[in-house]
């Protein structure tokens, strides 16, 4: 079965030329307001039976449910956090980012003219150089992983130098980690000065902040740091590092996603959101796509807004694309990431 121009038009919220991030849009933070951090306080069972229903609400279909994935393909912070990571990886891994999908299969979706890519490639810091030079002339953000990734328990110094050092080589977002007995104490006003330090380390590349939400103890305590990350000028609130035991589930994403909204509400200034860890089907993809809008609308799905922490879900998404065109699932050798 194969996609037209016609069945495209019919599903333009996921189809549309993937828009370049919009840079220019920053939240400057406000001042740190303890009165509304320490006024949250989170229902879990509430939460929980909300974020059930994510997956059952909401379904797509044949061309649509391709256009879904194509949208989730542009908001992929394409990744690889392994010991043994190259140079060699790195540049096939920006090799795949630029040219996610096989040309078969672009060809037969009738989608060549959208540029369909991924939304970042995302190293760490030792292989920023590496990345900038393969993306060269695309176009395309390097996120470098920052500040002690993952436990973010380095020296506070060293961890400022890592961003700067970052940035300089060339990296345009830096993914920070917070440091989690900072949201575990409660002590708001260290977790708010660390993440100011952070952002103005980071310059102009933006700033993802990393709660390691599997390691907060309470859903209370993710909002709380998620508001106090927001205040202290983050662009992005990001679920977790990919190693906690527990990484990116819904009822986190529903949490960190209505304090994005409620932050909007009320300081008139937007924030992104990135789920990461785990996510590694495409039906996993569009449950978060689900999530984004319904609780935050069409205008989180796009990448400037919106980006998935993945290493292997590209492969996922790629085979079920192939299935959409010829009825059959390939081998998974078929869709190598690198």
């Amino acid at each position: 079965m194969r996609t037209t121009r016609e069945q495209a038009s019919r599903a333009p919220m996921a189809v549309e030329r993937p828009r370049a991030p919009e840079r220019e849009r920053r939240n400057p933070g406000t001042p740190l307001d303890l009165d509304v951090v320490r006024a949250i306080r989170i229902n879990r069972s509430a939460v929980e039976r909300r974020a059930a229903t994510v997956p059952t609400r909401r379904t797509v279909k044949k061309e649509w449910q391709a256009a879904w994935l194509l949208r989730a393909i542009t908001c992929i912070d394409l990744t690889t956090l392994s010991g043994d990571d190259t140079p060699g990886t790195v540049r096939r891994l920006c090799a795949k980012a630029l040219h996610p999908l096989r040309e078969d299969l672009v060809d037969s979706l009738g989608v060549r003219a959208l540029g369909i890519r991924v939304g970042a490639v995302c190293v760490y810091h030792a292989l920023v150089p590496a990345a900038v030079e393969a993306l060269a002339g695309s176009g395309m953000p390097v996120a470098a992983v920052s500040t002690g990734f993952p436990a973010g328990l380095n020296p506070f110094p060293q961890r400022l130098e890592e961003i700067r050092a970052s940035v300089a080589a060339g990296a345009r977002e830096i993914d920070v980690v917070i440091t989690r007995a900072h949201a575990l104490t409660g002590d708001w006003a260290a977790l708010y000065g660390e993440i100011r330090a952070f952002r103005e380390a980071c310059g102009p590349a933006h700033m993802k902040v990393i709660l390691g939400t599997g390691e907060l103890a309470t859903l209370t305590t993710v909002a709380r740091a998620s508001q106090v990350a927001m205040m202290a000028g983050a662009d992005f609130i990001k679920t977790s590092t990919g190693k906690e035991p527990v990484n990116a589930t819904l009822p986190v994403g529903l949490v960190m996603a209505r304090a994005i909204r409620e932050y909007h509400e009320r300081t008139g200034q937007v924030v992104g959101f990135k789920p990461a860890g785990g996510i590694r089907t495409a039906k996993g993809a569009l449950e978060w796509l689900y999530l984004m809008k319904e609780e935050l609308g069409n205008r989180w799905l796009s990448a400037d807004r919106f980006r998935l922490g993945a290493s292997g879900l590209l492969t996922d998404i790629e085979r079920q694309l192939e299935h959409f065109v010829t009825g059959r699932y390939a081998a998974g050798y078929r869709q190598p990431s690198v």
